[in-house]
């Protein structure tokens, strides 16, 4: 019996989709996505997604977008994820409270 481990994928800037692309198209178990918030961006201001958010949003992941890391809410709701382990590419240095999680 084979056992999916249960990924959080951790990233932002365009090349860390290629790696969650890959992820999913390898049908790993991702249980959730963890990217930078929405910001203003551009002449206009424009209120944008990263990369990363924009292709979890297309394949239904869980989106977490802390602010700070942290941030209790944001810790109780990546442990509530129950992760075995955190793939992060190019994101955040991690306090170490968050990558003691998994």
């Amino acid at each position: 019996m084979s056992v999916k481990l249960k990924i959080i994928f951790m990233g932002t800037p365009e090349f860390a989709t290629e790696s969650l692309k890959l992820l999913v198209l390898k049908n790993y178990n991702i249980v959730g996505v963890v990217t930078s918030p929405d910001k203003p961006s551009g002449r206009g201001q424009k209120i944008t997604s990263s990369s990363v958010k924009l292709f979890a949003e297309t394949q239904n992941l869980t989106i977490l977008q802390p602010e700070n890391l942290r941030d209790s809410d944001f810790i109780r709701n990546l442990k509530k994820l129950n992760a075995d382990i955190f793939i992060v590419v190019a994101f955040r240095i991690l306090p170490e409270k968050v990558w003691k999680i998994p």
